[in-house]
C-alpha cells in the first residue's frame, strides 16, 4: 500500500509544470503558446530567456532528484529508480496539464543524479560536448540517453539498465518531431552568444 502512495506522490511531483508556472507567474506568458509549445526547459530558455530557463531546468532536475529518496524517507526497501520513473512519467504526462508535458530530459537527469551521481556527471559532459559540436539540444539529449543505457551496463546496475532503456525509448519517442527536423535541416540550433 505504501509503495502505491509513493508512486502517486512521485507522479504528482513530476507533474509539476515548472516552465508553465515560471512563465505565468513571472512573465504572464503561457509557454505552451510560444516557441515549440513544449513545457520543458529548452522551450523555457527560448521563450522566457536564460535566467528563467536555468530556473526551470533546476526545478525539473530537482523534482526528479528528490523523489528517488522517498523510499528511504519512508523506510521502504526499494530502488529509488522504481519510484523515480513515475516522476518522469508525470513530467511527460502531467495530470495538471491534461497529460501534455515536457520531453523528460531534465527530470530524467535529476533521477539519475539521485541514483548515480558519477554516471550523471559523465552523461552531462557528453550532453554538453554534443551540444557544443552540434548546437542541437534534442540530439544531445538523445545521445546522452543512449549513453546512459551503455553506462548502466558497465556499472552493473541492472535496475538502472532496464529503466534507462525505458526512459531512452520514451525520450526518443518524445523527440520524434525533432529527429525529423534534424534530418530535414530545419531543427532550431541554440545560439551560444
Amino acid at each position: 500500500m505504501m509503495v502505491l502512495v509513493l508512486i502517486i506522490i512521485s507522479y504528482l511531483i513530476g507533474s509539476i509544470p515548472s516552465g508553465v508556472l515560471i512563465g505565468k507567474i513571472f512573465f504572464n506568458i503561457d509557454i505552451r503558446e510560444h516557441g515549440s509549445g513544449n513545457t520543458g526547459a529548452t522551450n523555457s530558455f527560448r521563450v522566457l530567456g536564460k535566467p528563467a530557463g536555468f530556473v526551470v531546468t533546476f526545478l525539473d532536475i530537482f523534482k526528479g532528484f528528490i523523489v528517488v529518496f522517498l523510499p528511504m524517507l519512508f523506510h521502504i526497501e526499494m530502488h529509488g529508480l522504481l519510484i523515480g520513473i513515475f516522476a518522469i512519467i508525470g513530467h511527460v504526462y502531467p495530470i495538471y496539464l491534461k497529460f501534455k508535458g515536457g520531453k523528460a530530459v531534465a527530470t530524467s537527469a535529476g533521477v539519475l543524479l539521485g541514483v548515480n551521481p558519477l554516471l550523471f556527471l559523465i552523461l552531462i559532459t557528453i550532453f554538453f560536448v554534443i551540444l557544443y559540436l552540434s548546437k542541437y539540444v534534442s540530439l544531445s539529449s538523445i545521445i546522452a540517453a543512449i549513453c546512459c543505457c551503455i553506462g548502466s551496463f558497465f556499472v552493473q546496475d541492472y535496475v538502472l539498465l532496464i529503466v534507462s532503456f525505458i526512459v531512452a525509448g520514451l525520450l526518443i519517442f518524445r523527440h520524434t518531431s525533432n529527429i525529423k527536423r534534424i534530418i530535414k535541416g530545419t531543427e532550431p540550433k541554440i545560439k551560444w552568444m
